[in-house]
């Protein structure tokens, strides 16, 4: 005899407590994929600074009497800039979770080292040739060169610094050395810090 008790109630939807679990899964493959694609740590407020210290580099270069003490005085505000930039970028990805040297950090340095290593060499190749004044361009173009090739691994602000830097730089190329510090001046101290307060205020800082 068939019996005629019912059948056990079917549970109607899922337990809160596995879709919470599901919704945090699903928010950390988002937020790792973001972090994969992307590098954010690059610092908005390091950036500011480093503009900061250019412009009074500038001032200070501009005093120098020789082209060596000129030169000397931009070559310590390169020490200073990394400085400042390593120690801002290391403090932002510790805050966001993110490996400095793994994924996109990695590219990221890969892509932007090449052009200043170049820079380095020919900083040295034309001081010993006495061609000072050709420094300025060189610098800017190849930085931007950098931060263009670094920032396509990074926020698309980034790569858009980097084609401002590399602009100024064909352009001084052209001009009279006296020029030429001037917009060394505007250019590694006004982009940085135009460009640093929106990459701060969009990225986390």
């Amino acid at each position: 005899m068939v019996s005629s008790r019912p059948l056990p109630a079917q549970p109607s939807g899922e337990p809160p407590a596995l879709h919470a679990r599901a919704m945090d899964n699903l928010a950390f493959i988002r937020e790792t994929m973001e972090r994969a694609g992307a590098f954010t740590a690059v610092s908005g407020w390091g950036t500011v600074a480093v503009g900061v210290t250019a412009i009074g580099a500038a001032a200070l270069a501009a005093s120098r009497p020789t082209a060596g003490e000129w030169l000397a005085v931009w070559l310590g505000e390169a020490v200073l800039s990394v400085m400042i930039s390593g120690w801002a970028t290391a403090r932002k990805a510790r805050a966001a979770r993110m490996p400095l040297l793994s994924g996109p950090g990695r590219k990221f340095a890969l892509s932007f080292a090449p052009p200043m290593v170049v820079g380095a060499v020919l900083t040295v190749v034309l001081y010993r040739a006495g061609l000072t004044h050709s420094l300025p361009g060189l610098w800017m173009i190849l930085y931007g060169t950098g931060v263009i090739t670094g920032g396509a691994f990074s926020v698309r602000i980034v790569p858009v610094m980097g084609l401002c830097f590399l602009v100024a730089g064909i352009a001084a190329a052209f001009m009279q050395f006296a020029w030429t510090h001037d917009v060394l001046a505007l250019a590694f101290g006004g982009l940085h810090i135009g460009f640093g307060i929106p990459i701060a205020r969009r990225h986390g800082g």
